[in-house]
């Protein structure tokens, strides 16, 4: 469940909540100020729901224009998709259409639930600086190679869940 509100910026009219297009069209049409004039302009608010679904409303901009693409896509995307263009959007400034591009389509490296630390230790196990012995390994520098990997990495916490990303 996600719940949205809908701010006039009339300030002399009165805003509601909603959960749905339908609701907030309703609503919308139903909306007048003290002079009873109708109000046309709404802010609009991320209220309450899932926190990965806070983050995507932010990455997304939401407003009016695009509540119902909003609303759809937080039913129809799973959490990877959303932190995909969370990062793509909201961190690498990618520009994307909701209602036409894919979400696949965003060139983005995520690791989740690790550090960099972390990412070099599997960049090492996967062989990725080539085959190591294995009495080698106790003398590799890991933070070092974190430290590499930041110029082209970043580290970041997503509604609770930690991401490394690099885009491409």
């Amino acid at each position: 469940m996600t719940l949205l509100f809908a701010q006039p910026y009339d300030v002399s009219a009165s805003g509601f909540f909603f959960e749905t297009i339908d609701q907030y069209e309703e609503r919308a049409a139903k909306a007048v100020n003290s002079f009873g004039e109708r109000v046309e302009e709404f802010e609009i608010q991320f209220i309450d729901g899932e926190g990965i679904d806070a983050a995507f409303a932010k990455a997304v901009g939401l407003n009016q224009a695009n509540i119902g693409t909003f609303l759809d896509l937080v039913d129809e995307w799973d959490e990877d998709d959303k932190r995909r263009f969370i990062v793509a959007v909201g961190e690498c400034g990618y520009s994307f259409d909701l209602e036409g591009d894919a979400i696949c389509d965003l060139d983005v490296d995520l690791y989740e639930g690790m550090s960099l630390r972390e990412l070099a230790e599997e960049f090492v196990d996967e062989g990725l600086f080539g085959e190591i012995p294995e009495n080698l390994r106790f003398y590799i520098d890991y933070d070092a190679i974190a430290r590499d990997l930041a110029m082209d990495y970043v580290e970041t916490e997503i509604a609770g869940t930690r991401l490394v990303y690099r885009c491409a």
